[in-house]
């Protein structure tokens, strides 16, 4: 259980460091995004290893990965050119 932890908080670290070197100017703080990730891969691997059970270590960092990705998804702003809408014609 301990490794499971251990490897999703890096495993959320590090797409959130992906994230931030990245997508920084649609992200907003770095605090924000390098406290989302863990939490989201903690979540993630929480709810993995309550629906297989214990033994499927590679499954709930799968699960992990997947929640914390999910998780920074929503954290992204959209560009400027998306924010600019097209006149309405008559």
């Amino acid at each position: 259980m301990i490794w499971e932890v251990l490897g999703s908080v890096l495993l959320g670290l590090g797409l959130s460091w992906a994230a931030a070197s990245r997508l920084s100017h649609r992200l907003p703080a770095h605090r924000t995004v390098f406290t989302a990730g863990p939490v989201g891969a903690l979540f993630g691997a929480y709810v993995t290893h309550m629906a297989l059970g214990a033994g499927h270590i590679p499954a709930t960092l799968i699960g992990a990965l997947l929640v914390g990705a999910v998780l920074l998804s929503l954290l992204l702003r959209p560009t400027h050119r998306a924010l600019r809408r097209a006149p309405i014609s008559s």
